[in-house]
């Protein structure tokens, strides 16, 4: 074990919890209509035709065909990002890959997959799909829209990955039923919410993963995005009743799919409550794993070994062995 003892940061990332807490945590109640509320909208986006466009890329791999690709999502959003296909075999499976506040610069080649078509897309506001006036920082991204469930710029993250899946059922239909998702931190959060409302993601794949127990995400401090909506909230009390929706908690119990859910017992980003909030909601006869980390966001001494096996892990669900 090798959980960070040692920190400068002016609170404990461990919230003081050991791991038995940890996976004593449960979900909230969920928000009133939260199904509802899911359904419609993924039945709106998904009248959506996302007219993907494939064009060169500049990045090269020796073991895949690199495309930039750009689709429309809702709001006439323009999505950009990256679409990886093996240069040895067939495409027999689909992967929409999500990322963190950080962004993304260039496709993750080291994924273990094979036989994959693999799409990256950068999440509106961020990296290939920065539009003005939107921030890309976390701490005003998280915030744009937030006020109504409608206009959400998360909502509008997860109509980015409905659309993806669309993409790649569109370029590649043996594919319908062969997708998967990966992402995370806000990635991970992203993914729940999507996985739980499309039944056409077949498995999912989430590390750390933001959004999970609102109400404790509005609590505990962090450096994360929770921390810009916590100090909104001093202004905005009823922020709660909208973000109650975006619970990615609440979005795991509705989740009937394998998944493999990576938590950190120390966090300064994402607090390990939410993420065990997440991973304790998932159905246990679900076929699911949780892997726990010593530490997210950040390195420890035993890092590369415990991504070692999750690393195995991704490539056993992913069916790529």
């Amino acid at each position: 074990m090798s959980i960070p003892t040692d920190h400068s940061y002016p609170f404990d990332p461990t919230y003081g919890l050991d791991l038995d807490a940890l996976r004593a945590i449960q979900p909230p109640e969920p928000a009133p209509h939260f199904d509802e509320f899911w359904r419609a909208r993924h039945a709106a986006t998904l009248g959506i035709h996302p007219e993907p466009r494939l064009s060169a890329s500049a990045s090269q791999h020796p073991a895949w065909h690199v495309q930039d690709i750009v689709y429309t999502s809702t709001d006439q959003f323009e999505i950009g990002g990256w679409l990886l296909l093996p240069r040895d075999g067939l495409v027999t499976r689909g992967l929409v890959v999500g990322h963190g506040y950080g962004g993304r610069d260039e496709p993750d080649f080291d994924l273990p997959v094979a036989e994959t078509a693999v799409l990256f897309p950068c999440f509106r506001g961020l990296s290939r799909s920065r539009r003005p006036p939107i921030s890309s920082d976390p701490a005003r991204h998280v915030l744009t829209g937030i006020d109504k469930p409608e206009t959400s710029i998360l909502g509008g993250c997860v109509d980015d990955v409905w659309l993806a899946v669309s993409v790649l059922t569109e370029l590649y239909p043996g594919l319908e039923g062969r997708i998967g998702y990966s992402g995370l931190s806000l990635g991970g959060g992203i993914g729940a919410l999507a996985i739980a409302a499309d039944r056409r993601i077949d498995r999912g794949h989430l590390v750390v993963p933001t959004f999970g127990n609102m109400p404790l995400w509005l609590t505990l401090p962090t450096l994360g995005s929770a921390g810009a909506v916590q100090h909104y909230r001093t202004t905005h009390p009823d922020v709660l009743q909208t973000l109650r929706l975006f619970d990615a908690a609440t979005a795991a119990t509705r989740i009937a799919i394998p998944m493999l859910v990576a938590v950190a017992r120390f966090d300064p980003a994402v607090a390990p409550p939410c993420q065990f909030s997440v991973a304790n909601g998932l159905a246990t006869s679900n076929h699911h794993e949780t892997v726990i980390l010593d530490a997210g966001h950040v390195d420890y001494p035993q890092m590369e070994e415990q991504h070692a096996l999750l690393v195995e892990k991704v490539r056993h669900l992913f069916r790529a062995t």
